[in-house]
């Protein structure tokens, strides 16, 4: 069933990316950032001053994610047991490339080409702003984000951030950043009772360099047209301006990613074919994502309603249950 094969990789893909930074939000650039031409010049990272507070050495570490060039080896501790991966990011004219491969067990290899994204649609007309800058302002109404005491991961000098929501509507963090480039070096994911759910460490940095360049920024990207959508998120929640639509599953499957910047959630939405496989409705655990399964009898017929993320299940469930549909006019 392609929404099964679907959340069977996006689970696989959860425990990958516990230190990329896989949906760059952005707005304004932050002190000393020249944006032009739809470029960000690397190369000024070397010449900010040093991050103080707790909110910028966020900021500086998602500058980092995407200036970064570097190789590591990481171990990922869940629920599901004990993984070990190597790590690559790279910059290739302008434009990103990350690699993340297994290491034990069933052999999984992934790779993300990007660049700098932006915090939502455009809409209206209206421009779609962009920078980690924006990130930072973002999140920093729903976390409340403080400076923990200095430690030693992979033989380097760390700066330790607790994020903490101020809310029960989403998870909290420990990461760990490199005192000197500022890139994640550790994170801990804690659950809504403060419980560590995962952990997810570089065991080994290789010598990063910082890009002798630019990256390119995210076009400015319109909303799809879809006939459904979650009527209840959690404040903050953003829909993401990326393209989810995949070979794997079809037109007929849609498919919406949510995010405040930290924490993230899919969404998906597919008709229930006589024959074929379908989910169990009810609360579905995929390594340390949760997915929430719905069917629904709808004028179009009978459909599957499938919610995930690392977040309560609760919020899950909610979102799942506000979902509505509406007419999309041919116009839009």
């Amino acid at each position: 069933m392609r929404a099964g094969r679907t959340l069977r990789r996006l689970a696989v893909l959860c425990g990958i990316g516990g230190l990329f930074i896989v949906l760059p939000l952005a707005a304004d650039t932050p002190r000393g950032a020249e944006i032009a031409n739809e470029q960000f010049d690397c190369r000024q990272l070397s010449d900010w001053e040093a991050p103080e507070s707790a909110i910028d050495w966020f900021e500086r570490s998602l500058w980092a994610n995407h200036c970064y060039i570097f190789q590591a080896r990481a171990v990922r501790i869940g629920i599901d047991g004990v993984r070990t991966l190597a790590l690559s990011h790279d910059i290739q004219d302008g434009v990103e490339r990350e690699v993340a491969r297994f290491l034990d067990g069933p052999q999984v290899f992934f790779e993300r080409r990007g660049r700098i994204g932006r915090l939502g649609w455009a809409e209206n007309d209206d421009e779609a702003p962009v920078s980690p800058a924006g990130v930072v302002r973002h999140l920093d109404q729903y976390y409340r984000l403080g400076l923990g005491s200095g430690e030693r991961i992979a033989n380097r000098s760390a700066v330790r951030l607790d994020i903490e929501p101020l809310d029960g509507m989403r998870f909290g963090q420990r990461v760990w950043l490199d005192s000197t480039t500022a890139l994640p070096l550790k994170r801990e994911l804690l659950d809504d009772r403060g419980r560590v759910v995962e952990t997810f460490q570089i065991t080994e940095l290789q010598s990063p360099q910082l890009h002798d360049g630019s990256v390119f920024l995210d076009d400015v990207r319109s909303p799809p047209r879809q006939p459904w959508r979650p009527e209840w998120l959690p404040e903050g929640f953003v829909s993401q301006p990326v393209d989810t639509r995949s070979e794997r599953h079809g037109e007929e499957v849609g498919h919406r990613i949510y995010s405040d910047g930290l924490s993230t959630l899919s969404l998906f939405v597919e008709p229930i074919e006589e024959g074929r496989e379908r989910l169990i409705p009810g609360l579905h655990r995929l390594g340390i994502s949760l997915a929430v399964v719905r069917h629904l009898t709808m004028e179009e017929g009978p459909m599957q309603v499938v919610v995930m993320g690392e977040l309560p299940p609760r919020v899950l469930a909610q979102v799942a249950d506000s979902l509505i549909w509406e007419e999309v006019s041919e116009d839009e």
